[in-house]
């Protein structure tokens, strides 16, 4: 996932004019939220609530360093909108981590949640630290620490945190352990993204790259185009692209390019994914085993059908979008299309599915592992790919019949079919006091 910046939004001006390649994720939430209500009779005073999150917590993080000294860092919890269910979101460790940057992502996640009907708020958070200058130790020692600040607002029923950038299942494991000590029990369901052996699921690392390559396959068949004659293009090969490849691969498209920081492998008459190690396995390793090596840039610009930016945000800009070569977009990371870019791209009737809907498994297959822990009740790989498989089915209809019905982008589409649902579970609950 990529790194934003975050400003606060002034919202007396007309959003649909704020589309500048800095945008942060706040104000692309906010610009969203006011697009996606023009198109639905949703009261007001609706929109004004959601515009806000319910809480931010601030935390001091102290750490005794391995070298005995003691350094202070910076936390954040943004808690958006919990109408639907507790809230869920991921935690991340980076220097960039900010307030205005938790509370924008916590609002994709409230979006994001409600695309997919899963019963869950949006909520984001982290710490303002280089994760790569902490030792594993010093990274624990943050962890619990991070996760004793926090134990108040968190809870199997209250906010379920998940891995992000800069944290992983080990992380997870860490913060669960924590929590559960000062419970008094164990308490699994308190974050979601654990290794399975205390209570994690299968099919979590994968679930992302997995949802990516059902909304391609989907979005393939919508448009007549027969997946065995698909030609794709993959920017980042980690767990998302990586994942999403392979499936595609071994389900008969051709991925002709695939890359990572260093540059891109294309071979015109089809990579052989699988022998080709994902960044887990074999960090950067991509170029090393092309023949034929481009850009990154170059990428994006590929006669193929279909290119999956699964990389970083902002990948796809105001200067580039022309130059876009693929008829289908399907957005595998978060933001990967700026919203200049975007009308770009619509004007030249380039179809983009969004993030919000195609990279959805890795909060679905979280809810899926909160329903195994709550329960005791372990399910397997088959089980929980399956069950994937019909939740995105399910969204990608609900969006497809907005989509159909309205004269709209399929990031309207989702956006509508998003707000629509929050909208009427706040006019059921009403408004206390």
């Amino acid at each position: 996932m990529a790194s934003q910046t975050e400003t606060r939004h002034d919202e007396s001006s007309d959003a649909t004019t704020q589309s500048t390649e800095s945008e942060s994720a706040l104000e692309t939430a906010r610009r969203q939220l006011y697009h996606a209500s023009k198109h639905l009779d949703v009261d007001p005073s609706i929109v004004e609530r959601i515009k806000y999150p319910k809480k931010v917590h601030e935390v001091t993080v102290p750490i005794k360093r391995d070298d005995g000294t003691v350094e202070v860092f910076t936390g954040y919890r943004a808690q958006h909108d919990s109408v639907r269910g507790p809230f869920k979101g991921g935690l991340r460790y980076h220097p960039d981590v900010t307030r205005d940057e938790c509370v924008g992502l916590s609002m994709w996640m409230t979006w994001k949640c409600a695309v997919m009907d899963l019963p869950f708020g949006g909520a984001k958070g982290g710490v303002s630290v280089n994760p790569k200058e902490l030792s594993s130790t010093e990274k624990e020692r943050l962890t619990r620490r991070f996760a004793q600040e926090l134990r108040d607002v968190i809870g199997s029923n209250q906010d379920i945190p998940a891995p992000d950038m800069g944290t992983d299942p080990q992380t997870m494991a860490w913060l669960m352990d924590a929590y559960s000590m000062q419970e008094g029990e164990t308490t699994p369901g308190v974050v979601t993204g654990k290794p399975p052996v205390v209570g994690g699921s299968a099919g979590r690392e994968e679930a992302r790259g997995r949802s990516v390559a059902i909304i391609t396959q989907l979005v393939c068949e919508y448009y007549d185009r027969q997946l065995e004659e698909t030609t794709v293009a993959v920017q980042g090969y980690g767990s998302v692209g990586a994942n999403a490849a392979r499936l595609l691969d071994d389900w008969g498209a051709t991925v002709v390019a695939i890359s990572d920081v260093n540059g891109a492998m294309y071979e015109p008459d089809g990579i052989d994914t699988v022998t080709v190690p994902p960044h887990n396995e074999e960090p950067e390793a991509v170029t090393k085993y092309a023949d034929n090596v481009i850009s990154n840039d170059e990428l994006l610009t590929l006669d193929v059908d279909v290119l999956i930016p699964a990389a970083l945000g902002n990948v796809i800009t105001k200067e580039n979008a022309e130059a876009i070569g693929a008829d289908l977009v399907v957005e595998g990371a978060n933001g990967p299309t700026t919203s200049a870019a975007d009308s770009i791209l619509a004007k030249r009737d380039v179809a983009v599915i969004p993030d919000i809907l195609a990279n959805a498994g890795g909060v679905t297959v979280s809810y899926f592992e909160w329903l195994q822990d709550i329960n005791r009740r372990a399910w397997s790989l088959e089980r929980v790919n399956d069950e994937l498989k019909v939740e995105m089915q399910a969204a990608w209809d609900a969006v497809r019949s907005e989509f159909e019905q309205r004269d709209v982008t399929w990031r309207d589409a989702a956006y509508i079919v998003a707000l629509s649902r929050i909208a009427e579970a706040h006019e059921a609950r009403g408004l206390w006091p």
